[in-house]
């Protein structure tokens, strides 16, 4: 019994670790970088901050790349059902 354990703790402890590392890049690949949380944080307009307490950093983050782009190429800026108007006391 001993040498089964022997034998397949470490085939065990190999399959677990190669376990993380696929959990652990995908946590990756949604994460926000610093730099961009303090951009946001420097530059975000009232409807990005209300979009922040409302709907999450993601949601907020692509409303302020979004209004970046829109400025940019002078586009105008996307409105719709889950827009906050400016100037709303929250």
């Amino acid at each position: 019994m001993q040498g089964l354990a022997v034998i397949l703790f470490p085939v065990l402890l190999m399959l677990f670790a190669l376990a993380m590392e696929r959990v652990e890049f995908r946590l990756r690949r949604f994460s926000v970088r610093q730099q961009e949380v303090e951009e946001f944080l420097d530059q975000a307009s009232h409807d990005e901050v209300a979009a922040l307490a409302q709907e999450g950093f993601p949601n907020a983050l692509d409303r302020f790349h979004l209004r970046r782009k829109g400025a940019a190429g002078n586009e105008p800026r996307p409105t719709g059902i889950h827009a906050v108007g400016s100037g709303q006391a929250g």
